[in-house]
């Protein structure tokens, strides 16, 4: 019986996590749409439509997953890691889309308000706040594992949910104020604000995979980690420069040029190499490794220098 790698492992918990986020974001869109109809409020309305786009993020999150988990292959020699990214670029536009039918929804209310037929609704009211509370719980577990697992596509889905759940409870309080004081035009300018709320978070998003898509590089303190790494793990090495970085999904490349001592064997360069691999990878775990060896002439005096 062949047991999975630890990326294989940790790819199948994450399909694992975005099957349940299709689920639990089918189940809270119906019960935001029973709201609605309890209330007939059009900020409660609009909160419902952002909910048809928390089910097509989460779709695209376990396509996006389940593509990642490929192995790499002939016309993918560097994997298929990228992919994550695709499914918030995906949920950025779906995004926008949900913004323009909440504003659309929401003006021609806001310009003629009038007092919903559902009267209060404080049992609509309930079932939203339900709502909101199964989003609140799912959120945090996406975003837990999406950290430990780095993964674009989960913490993705995870920062959208748990916009919505704020933009839920600021509806919520917004939509019983209105129901108080008469101040019907509340609801819907709480509608546009939803709308806005929901573009500044896909802006975010979509800002975050992008960066990923260009090859943006690891950030400060885990560039300082993997330095450190080098500079104690390199004994019999003269200096190492020219370090690059790279996210690739929740895997991260790293190369960098490593300078010897002109008359070093092959076998006790490999040896350095090997002991800087094991090094790096104790602070950067799924991640591949590309060193260049390069004899003393070679040395640029910068870079990493070593302990």
């Amino acid at each position: 019986m062949t047991v999975p790698s630890a990326s294989q492992q940790s790819s199948q918990r994450a399909s694992r996590l975005a099957l349940g986020s299709i689920l639990v974001a089918v189940v809270v869109l119906g019960l935001k749409f029973l709201a609605y109809l309890l209330t007939d409020s059009v900020a409660l309305y609009s909160d419902a439509l952002e909910s048809i786009i928390n089910v097509a993020a989460a779709v695209a999150a376990f396509a996006a997953l389940r593509v990642a988990a490929r192995p790499a292959d002939a016309n993918h020699p560097y994997g298929h890691t990228k992919a994550e990214y695709f499914s918030a670029v995906a949920e950025g536009v779906l995004i926008v889309l949900a913004a323009a039918a909440i504003v659309r929804e929401a003006l021609p209310v806001l310009m003629n308000p009038v007092a919903p037929e559902g009267g209060t609704g404080l049992v609509g009211l309930g079932v939203n706040l339900g709502a909101s509370a199964l989003n609140a719980l799912w959120a945090s577990v996406l975003l837990r594992h999406g950290r430990a697992l780095r993964s674009p596509a989960l913490l993705a889905d995870g920062r959208h949910v748990m916009s919505d759940v704020v933009t839920s409870v600021g509806v919520l309080v917004g939509v019983l104020a209105a129901r108080l004081t008469g101040l019907y035009w509340l609801d819907p300018l709480l509608a546009v604000l939803v709308a806005l709320n929901i573009l500044w978070s896909g802006w975010l998003l979509v800002r975050d995979s992008v960066g990923g898509l260009m090859d943006a590089a690891v950030d400060p303190e885990s560039e300082r980690r993997i330095r450190a790494a080098m500079s104690e793990a390199g004994a019999g090495a003269l200096e190492m420069h020219d370090l690059r970085t790279r996210h690739a999904g929740s895997l991260t490349f790293i190369e960098f040029h490593m300078v010897v001592p002109g008359d070093m064997t092959v076998t006790e360069a490999h040896a350095i190499c090997d002991r800087l691999e094991d090094a790096i990878r104790e602070t950067t775990p799924d991640c591949s490794i590309n060193i260049h060896v390069e004899p003393q002439e070679k040395a640029k005096h910068h870079g990493v220098l070593v302990l």
